[in-house]
């Protein structure tokens, strides 16, 4: 009885993860969406400056982070220091704003699609600048997720979606989609190799120390000289609440989603976690979809398919690799 009260205790924590996460980045999701193509107000003006969502984002997130360092850290020393976090803290400001930036040129769920290939140039910068040979099986998820993600970039969106987009621009789009993987992949290294130098950073000390730098090194860049698009993008607020409104639900969720993410890792470890988001990625495809009015195609669909097939497959290899290790690991 007492285990299956143990059990039933991790399922409720586990089903209370997902819905946290999916709620928070499927919300997130929308109201990214929804800043990107929507026009506010009686001019009917769109909300141009992108980059400000992730400023927002930054800020929002380190007071977040230092209250819960205030509340929950047991101990001040030992993590890592503050500036460490510089470097990744720079192309974590960039990668997020290239994603985002492509919302004017390709639609939400191609963004999704897109960025949902991480293993792509993670695999081509590990074989060919360190030498790293991948299994049949890695190189078979690749290939599902390349040739997903090229089929629905070839495919024709329709006219109702692309009138949504600010500056229609496929191939501009895709390109800063893949940049920001790019800049994703620096940061993860570099977040890892800070971990390993200062065992006992926690959580909530990465989050502090990289949204500190991004907000540094997007206010420079918003509000750095007398006509920074920063200023435009407060007037704006300013003149339409409701985008500010929106703005700030969006910086919310990005806060709330983490705490999920923390948690998750935390009870159940990365692999459970990849699993979580990798299907609210989906869900996010067909809620932008339903949402829209703007259904995708059967064609399209089929490429989806293809990009989550491949994920699958991969979360399915890690999880045998794991349960390897684990079996070798085990006493005899």
């Amino acid at each position: 009885m007492e285990a299956y009260g143990v059990g039933l205790r991790q399922l409720s924590v586990l089903l209370f993860c997902v819905t946290g996460i999916w709620s928070a980045y499927i919300y997130q999701g929308v109201l990214q969406e929804t800043v990107s193509t929507k026009r506010f107000g009686a001019d009917q003006k769109r909300f141009e400056h992108l980059a400000f969502l992730n400023l927002a984002q930054n800020v929002v997130c380190l007071v977040w982070s230092f209250i819960m360092i205030k509340l929950w850290s047991r101990s001040s020393s030992g993590g890592a220091p503050w500036w460490s976090y510089w470097s990744a803290g720079i192309t974590n400001t960039i990668g997020p704003t290239m994603g985002i930036e492509a919302l004017k040129y390709i639609s939400y769920p191609a963004q999704v699609l897109a960025k949902s290939s991480k293993m792509i140039p993670v695999m081509l910068m590990g074989s060919l600048v360190y030498g790293i040979r991948y299994t049949i099986p890695e190189y078979v998820c690749t290939l599902l997720v390349a040739g997903g993600v090229s089929s629905f970039a070839l495919l024709k969106t329709s006219s109702k979606t692309i009138s949504k987009l600010a500056r229609p621009n496929a191939p501009l789009g895709y390109g800063l989609c893949f940049l920001n993987l790019a800049f994703d992949g620096f940061t993860n290294a570099t977040q890892d190799s800070i971990t390993a130098r200062y065992p006992k950073t926690s959580a909530w000390d990465i989050m502090f120390g990289m949204n500190l730098w991004g907000t540094i090194y997007n206010m420079v860049y918003m509000f750095g000289w007398p006509h920074g698009s920063g200023f435009e993008a407060v007037q704006f607020c300013k003149q339409h609440p409701e985008a500010a409104w929106d703005i700030f639900l969006f910086c919310l969720c990005g806060a709330v989603g983490q705490n999920f993410i923390f948690l998750t890792i935390s009870q159940f470890g990365s692999l459970t976690n990849t699993t979580i988001t990798t299907t609210r990625k989906f869900v996010s495809i067909v809620v932008s979809s339903l949402l829209s009015g703007n259904p995708l195609s059967a064609k399209q669909w089929g490429s989806v398919s293809m990009v989550f097939s491949g994920l699958s497959y991969q979360i399915y290899l890690k999880w045998k690799r794991g349960q390897r290790l684990h079996k070798k690991r085990k006493p005899m």
